[in-house]
């Protein structure tokens, strides 16, 4: 259930323009460059790709929405184009961007053209279309992946819900051996391709190589970024040592010496996800006698009361009504797809999209029936709302603060699906609202997913950062991941791996060349933003009980945060609504505290890490 990157955010990397479009020069540089040529040169590249923006939209939502050889044709010659497109404007904005006298606007824009781009191509003739149709091939062939299950074909949608639900050990092995083999290990070749001629691109535009330019855009050095990120995964890292301590001791319990050892790391196809990312799906395995049982279930209780996927949609739009936002327009309900069409392929990886960086926004979900949807919904429609707010932005700061920010609005908003939350919008009775010897089981229940996934989210582009770099070769793939799988996660996989596999290629953010860091900055932000959120309402309870809905105060100061967009430098906005400058794990630390405590003595005497 990992969020995905709305469109937008990542327009210019696959926004695409007509023939005559990228035909057209940037202004040009006679002599030395002045600041006048510079302010022309942004203007003239806004208004370019602004207008190239619309179409590329349009056909990377039809492919997503209807794979077709033709439409997979279609998107990598649009992917193709704007590549061209972003290039030639990265390439002019280094030529001004160290230019002395340069107004704040135009230096940031000069900087966002420059790092815009996510798989930049080289210049020379055929790179970006070669790089296009790779990324194309690679996207929908995870879209059209299968794996098995008792040795019958399942599609991507159904096998993820399948590895939550099922407790046999050796059905779980076979979908996630089957899902690897299948949908990963066939993409290495082209993978290790669009890394070499991404990189090419990378340097042209002066930066190391691709994992180098990714971490630029974070208004600091790369390395900066990279010592922030390392610093944020210290203060949270013995929470998680402390849950995975846990949930290792119960996976014994339940399966045994010979399936889990009580040492050691956990298999990873036990933990009720195909990627081991968040744990929730095995709440019933690790949930403590008495205070686990919050009784109710958010899946249960949509059931009883006839939700549908579209009434679980207007639900999630009910809540940021509730904040003061405006409802969502009448083309979001017509041109969504909310639910797996049944007569073609599609992808179903829940994404939001930005078609025209005004009011034409949407979801893409093949959703079902149960609680992990339902928060995904208010996720998705967090982006969405984040996009209507920027929408007067001029279209390069069109964007979240940080790619951070865009994956964590929503994910503040979920949040607040808390029992009181529940009980307000009519789905659960107040009589069974869990009381406080209860806590302990919200939280874990909160930890299996918003903690389990801390590592996850760092790992997964500290292993492209690797790839891109050289240090990881093409012929260490596997390895690579094996080993900072089982760094970070204490993780391993059910059977034995090697270099004909090709594991991180069957995890949709990888083929689909989709920056990963912004996850693991978006469970620390979430935090942050809640823990603010609550503070402003006023709220003096636990903070884990806390939800802010129905406050337009709330919305208000969050709405000031959003309308920014990317116009200001990160910690400007967060000081907007939280008050501080610095992104930290300290929120998170402190709304699961009494959880940490719990898991301490829970796990006293028992060995911890592996």
């Amino acid at each position: 259930m990992i969020r995905t990157v709305s469109l937008i955010a990542l327009a210019c990397a696959i926004a695409v323009p007509s023939v005559a479009q990228a035909q057209t020069a940037a202004p040009a540089i006679t002599g030395k460059p002045t600041v006048a040529q510079a302010d022309a040169f942004v203007a003239e590249a806004e208004k370019a790709m602004a207008a190239a923006s619309l179409d590329a939209n349009r056909v990377a939502w039809v492919n997503a929405t209807y794979i077709t050889d033709d439409t997979d044709a279609l998107a990598a010659k649009s992917g193709a184009e704007m590549t061209d497109l972003g290039v030639k404007y990265a390439l002019g904005a280094a030529r001004y961007a160290s230019l002395p006298g340069l107004s704040f606007d135009t230096k940031r824009k000069l900087d966002l053209l420059r790092g815009g781009l996510t798989l930049p191509a080289p210049t020379r003739a055929g790179a970006s279309e070669e790089l296009s149709t790779l990324t194309t091939k690679m996207s929908s062939s995870y879209g059209k992946g299968m794996g098995t299950l008792d040795g019958k074909p399942i599609n991507g949608s159904d096998i993820e819900a399948a590895m939550g639900s099922t407790r046999d050990p050796a059905k779980l092995t076979e979908m996630w051996t089957s899902w690897n083999d299948k949908v990963g290990a066939p993409m290495r070749g082209d993978y290790a391709k669009m890394t070499a001629i991404s990189n090419e691109g990378a340097r042209e535009l002066g930066y190391k190589d691709v994992g180098a330019l990714w971490r630029s855009g974070y208004d600091m050095t790369p390395e900066q970024f990279a010592a922030l990120t390392d610093k944020i995964w210290k203060q949270v890292e013995p929470l998680y040592m402390a849950l995975h301590t846990y949930a290792r001791w119960k996976l014994n319990e339940k399966y045994g010496d010979a399936v889990q050892a009580k040492t050691g790391p956990i298999r990873s196809d036990l933990l009720g996800n195909m990627w081991a990312q968040e744990w929730g799906n095995i709440y019933d395995i690790v949930a403590p006698k008495g205070a686990g049982d919050l009784g109710f279930d958010t899946g249960d209780l949509l059931k009883a009361k006839g939700y549908d996927p579209l009434k679980m949609v207007k639900q999630g739009e009910g809540f940021y009504s509730s904040l003061g936002f405006a409802p969502l327009p009448e083309t979001f309900w017509k041109r969504s797809q909310i639910t797996k069409p049944a007569d073609r392929d599609v992808i179903c990886h829940a994404s939001a999209w930005d078609i025209d960086a005004k009011d034409d926004i949407r979801i893409k979900m093949c959703t079902k029936v149960n609680a992990d949807d339902f928060v995904t919904i208010h996720h998705e429609l967090g982006h969405n709302y984040y996009q209507r707010a920027y929408k007067a932005q001029p279209f390069l700061y069109a964007n979240g603060a940080n790619d951070g920010f865009h994956e964590a609005i929503g994910d503040t908003v979920a949040i607040s699906i808390t029992p009181d939350y529940l009980v307000k919008i009519g789905l659960l009775d107040q009589a069974k609202v869990p009381s406080a010897d209860k806590d302990i089981g919200l939280l874990l229940r909160q930890a299996m997913d918003k903690v389990a996934f801390l590592p996850f989210g760092l790992l997964i582009d500290k292993w492209r950062w690797g790839v891109f770099s050289g240090q990881i070769p093409a012929t260490g793939y596997q390895a690579a991941w094996d080993a900072l799988r089982l760094q970070y996660q204490g993780i391993k996989p059910p059977v034995a791996r090697d270099e004909t596999r090709f594991d991180a290629g069957a995890k949709y953010h990888i083929p689909a060349a989709v920056p990963y860091t912004r996850y693991f900055l978006a469970r620390v932000l979430q935090f942050q933003f809640y823990k603010a959120a609550c503070d402003q309402s006023g709220w003096k309870g636990p903070l884990h009980r806390c939800s802010f809905y129905d406050n337009k105060a709330v919305g208000t100061k969050l709405n000031a945060m959003l309308s920014m967009g990317q116009s200001k430098p990160w910690p400007d906005a967060l000081q907007v609504f939280t008050g501080s400058r610095e992104m930290s794990g300290a929120a998170l630390v402190q709304y699961f505290a009494p959880l940490k405590a719990w898991l301490d003595v829970q796990n006293k005497g028992k060995p911890t890490g592996w």
